[in-house]
């Protein structure tokens, strides 16, 4: 078995406590070197003494001899009081300082006094408990933020609940094993149909079609179908397994024109669709390398329609949309996009001098004979014409 080390670290946000008094503590994913994912929990006076000691295990690095040796990342000591804009500002400044610090040489950023800093620690498991008189806020950053600035924080935030409709074994340290009727506060929903949930003694990653909401059984979250399509190129290999899905080869383009919250989207290949794990999906033009470790970790999600035993507490089921309705919609938009994109017949210079440019008008049908319109109008014309004479 290798070396453990840290492959990468990810702010996700910050908690607002106030037991046993009001002060900030700041979320990190932590990705360790055997793919697994754990969130830990940390304030910035222990980020910052951690910092501290950091520089007098590698006096030359921090600069302590000569500045000009620096390569260890600066980092701004604590202030007496830290308010909510503070550790709103202070984001920004955390990710690029790990960021930094996991791009140093391997002595530094493997070094025990890192790996010792992220583990898991009992605190991290401990989550609030009913009896406290005001729960955590909780504050996320975007995931598509590039500044973290205090305009770009999106809460406070309540997270949502949902409720399991089957039992769950997880198949790894960073999933969540789940039983029928538990009821999980939702953190993170991802693309590849993992959600990162929470219960009041654990946490892990859980497949989202063994969850349904406790309000309403239809997803109002995922979006409209896109029926021109997003190109993506997979990056796994899939054979269908039931009647609506897709069989693909590794390195083929397709169409995204439906993703669904459960991790399997509608693809479009020529005019066929059907469902394709989106774990097995990367945009065209981007590194597949951190979606390749995402499918060593756990892999795509179960369809619902595979559950067993399943027990909804709502009468009716999801709507969906059938394989059938996304064809039709398919094919009825690439057809109307080929008839706008078709050039008009050109003109000859006689036609358009006729026209003198203008759009050509209706033609004007002649006027009928009188023998015709008596012989086409109704009888009660037909008398009044006659008294007329």
């Amino acid at each position: 078995m290798g070396d453990t080390f840290i492959r990468h670290i990810a702010l996700l946000g910050f908690e607002k406590r106030f037991v046993p008094s009001q002060h900030y503590v700041y979320m990190f994913l932590v990705k360790w070197q055997d793919l697994s994912e754990k969130v830990v929990y940390r304030g910035f006076p222990e980020i910052y003494e951690f910092h501290k000691q950091l520089k007098e295990m590698f006096p030359i690095e921090a600069g302590d001899i000569n500045a000009e040796n620096r390569i260890i990342p600066h980092l701004p000591a604590p202030r007496w009081f830290d308010g909510q804009r503070v550790a709103e500002s202070r984001q920004g400044t955390l990710t690029e300082y790990f960021g930094a610090l996991m791009s140093l040489p391997v002595k530094i950023s493997r070094c025990p006094h890192l790996l010792d800093f992220f583990k898991v620690r009992p605190d991290d498991l401990k989550l609030p408990t009913d009896n406290q008189v005001k729960k955590p806020e909780t504050y996320l950053v975007p995931k598509d933020s590039k500044n973290n600035s205090v305009t770009d924080i999106t809460g406070p935030i309540i997270l949502q609940t949902y409720r399991a409709i089957a039992d769950f074994e997880k198949s790894s340290g960073s999933q969540m094993a789940l039983a029928t009727g538990d009821v999980v506060d939702v953190v993170e929903k991802s693309e590849s149909g993992w959600w990162f949930c929470q219960t009041k003694t654990k946490r892990g990653w859980v497949p989202a079609s063994y969850l349904e909401p406790l309000d309403s059984p239809d997803e109002a979250e995922d979006p409209e179908p896109n029926y021109e399509g997003e190109p993506y190129v997979t990056i796994k290999a899939y054979t269908a397994q039931m009647e609506d899905e897709v069989s693909l080869q590794e390195g083929e383009t397709i169409d995204v024109i439906h993703k669904l919250l459960d991790g399997w989207w509608v693809v479009r290949k020529g005019d066929i669709t059907g469902y394709f794990p989106s774990m097995y999906l990367q945009k065209s033009g981007q590194d597949a390398a951190q979606a390749q470790r995402q499918i060593k970790s756990r892999g795509a999600p179960p369809r619902r329609s595979s559950i067993r035993n399943a027990h909804s507490i709502h009468q009716r089921s999801r709507k969906r949309l059938s394989q059938d309705t996304y064809r039709r919609n398919s094919v009825r938009f690439l057809q109307q996009r080929r008839r706008q994109a078709r050039p008009e017949p050109q003109r000859s210079a006689k036609q358009q001098a006729q026209t003198g440019g203008a759009k050509p008008q209706p033609a004007v049908p002649p006027r009928p004979s009188a023998d015709l319109i008596l012989h086409r109008c109704s009888e009660s014309t037909k008398r009044k014409l006659a008294s007329a004479v």
